[in-house]
């Protein structure tokens, strides 16, 4: 593995990572091993805001993975429900706009200055500790303090992760591709953790050169404005029939013992899909910057072949405190959902959620032995939601192109956000509903489980579940926080005929399920992004929207928020979307 040149606001660490591939019940690829790197630091606080740019200068990438937008998911039907009600006031405590879409195309000083594209979705990523608030989202990150006062500049994750820029104007050379950025703080180790994927291009050009990896940034103590590790691993997997292949949406978790990332692996080239992997690494080598700590790699896909399809976004599960699951020398959970579409002799289930186990965590901080275990537990119907329709408004860029206002891709029904608190996993997905006189809409579906694996052999039982939507109006991608004592709201965005896209949340109880719709950022405008359009982005049919929102509990009782919408800021020609950033009590 490469070690990066950082520039003189870097200081240089080589120090190697080894790769373990374990090869329980069948459910491993044979991959051999590799060494993976600490490639170096870097302090947020060594970067100053660059000024503004005009929107003239902007310019979206000119590729993106074959896979990126693959869906999995058919529908299966559609639940009737009986609908929430949308409630007056914010109900909020502090709320602050967060990074904008111009906030991150003009990211970047120095070298790094101009050289981001115009991306879309905006996929979401919070975590708070300390009395931080770090906020990423494609591909940028910022750090605040929990009155919403920047602490740093929005900086450009290129630069972040030291990593050669976007693109140089006007021709290149190009720099890395990378995506779908995660944020966590943990509570035990005291430590930041930020994710993000990354595929290797060729600088003259910017098409894909084949190599993909996976970014992994720890702050050096409890302070995001300090010192963060920055590691890295191949997910290229390149023995496999069809790849070169790259980790697709990377998710994170955590236990007593561990750190987490999940992701789908695709082929870069072509249509192949082998399904989700698991990486395990001790988490306190990671806090302590450790030379060489393992990371454990487990491919999950095929343990759910013989219900009907490969395992697909399975979300590890993050605790608001210190409390883990510690039966089985430590044990991390995960869920996904199984609205698998493989043909009419298997048919579509969407009528269970799957539970997973990973055992014996504690041997991550020796010698890796790992037990990966799964079962499907009988849930309420979910199925693939319709995109989502928009109230009209000025959309500049509409117009420029002569095209009708753009629909939300609300993408498929996979698994969002899972939570362990108050001995139970929290989540939901992206469904299609039926309120009461109305049309079908997007929806979405919670679940509350409760595991055990006590004696080593998984168990779970649906503690509870339901449905939020809104008749007439779409609700989409949510995040479900949750405090230690099982307090909890799912932020969400809400987007129909009567509202622009707005951030909104609904407070959850663990007995009586989901209240009233409070809306925390009212829109201003409709979405009026790129990808929306046929006449700049091809067949895509619908504007991407953010793949995920965040929502993450604090120790003095709080949730936190932030999720896609759309203020009346300054845009860029391109995209005009924004992030609020909100804090409620539950």
């Amino acid at each position: 593995m490469k070690l990066r040149n950082f520039g003189s606001i870097f200081a240089i660490a080589a120090m190697a990572l080894a790769l373990v591939v374990t090869a329980p019940a069948a459910a491993s690829q044979n991959g051999g091993s590799e060494h993976l790197s600490l490639t170096g630091y870097f302090s947020p606080g060594s970067v100053t805001s660059g000024g503004e740019l005009a929107p003239s200068i902007d310019q979206i990438p000119p590729h993106s993975p074959l896979n990126k937008g693959l869906r999995h998911t058919s529908a299966a039907g559609t639940p009737d429900i009986p609908g929430n009600s949308i409630a007056g006031g914010t109900g909020t405590a502090v709320a602050w706009n967060g990074i904008s879409h111009f906030d991150q195309r003009h990211a970047g000083t120095g070298a790094y200055a101009n050289t981001q594209f115009s991306l879309e979705p905006p996929d979401q990523g919070l975590c708070v500790g300390n009395g931080k608030v770090v906020e990423t989202v494609n591909n940028a990150v910022s750090v605040y303090d929990t009155s919403g006062h920047a602490l740093t500049a929005v900086i450009a994750l290129s630069q972040f992760f030291g990593l050669n820029p976007e693109v140089v104007r006007p021709a290149g050379p190009f720099g890395p591709f990378i995506s779908d950025p995660k944020c966590y703080y943990d509570v035990a180790a005291n430590r930041f953790f930020l994710t993000e994927l990354e595929l290797e291009v060729n600088s003259a050009t910017g098409a894909f050169a084949g190599p993909s990896d996976q970014l992994i940034a720890v702050t050096s103590g409890g302070d995001p404005t300090g010192t963060w590790a920055i590691y890295t691993f191949s997910t290229t997997d390149g023995a496999r029939a069809g790849c070169p292949c790259f980790g697709d949406q990377p998710l994170i978790g955590a236990d007593a013992n561990g750190f987490y990332i999940t992701t789908n692996e695709y082929g870069i080239f072509t249509s192949a899909y082998y399904g989700a992997q698991v990486y395990a690494i001790s988490k306190s080598a990671l806090a302590t910057n450790a030379a060489s700590p393992a990371v454990t790699h487990i491919d999950a896909g095929p343990k759910t072949l013989s219900q009907g399809g490969l395992a697909y976004t399975v979300q590890p599960a993050t605790s608001p405190d210190a409390t883990y699951a510690t039966a089985n020398k430590g044990t991390e959970y995960f869920l996904s959902t199984t609205d698998w579409s493989t043909g009419p002799a298997i048919g579509i289930r969407a009528n269970t959620i799957e539970v997973w186990a990973l055992t014996n965590t504690g041997s991550l901080n020796g010698a890796p032995a790992l037990t990966l275990s799964n079962i499907a537990l009988p849930s309420e119907l979910y199925a693939q939601p319709p995109n989502a329709v928009q109230m009209d408004g000025p959309t500049p860029l509409a117009t420029a192109v002569h095209d009708n206002l753009e629909l939300l891709d609300t993408n498929d029904d996979r698994m969002n956000q899972v939570v362990f608190a108050n001995g139970m996993l929290w989540a939901a997905a992206n469904t299609a509903v039926k309120p009461p006189n109305g049309p079908v809409v997007g929806g979405i579906a919670y679940f509350i489980v409760s595991p055990s694996d006590a004696s080593g052999t998984l168990s779970a039982s649906m503690a509870l579940q339901g449905y939020v939507g809104v008749s007439n109006e779409d609700v989409l991608f949510p995040s479900i926080g949750v405090t230690p004592t099982g307090g909890a709201v799912m932020a969400f965005s809400l987007v129909g005929p009567d509202f622009h896209p707005s951030a909104a949340y609904a407070r959850v109880s663990s007995t009586s399920g989901a209240g009233d719709i409070h809306i925390a950022g009212a829109g201003a405008l409709p979405d009026d992004g790129f990808t929306g359009y046929d006449e700049i982005t091809p067949s895509h049919g619908s504007a991407r929207w953010g793949d995920y929102s965040a929502a993450v509990a604090d120790l003095n009782g709080n949730i936190w928020m932030a999720a896609e919408y759309i203020p009346n800021a300054t845009r860029t020609l391109f995209a005009n979307w924004g992030t609020f950033v909100s804090e409620v009590a539950p």
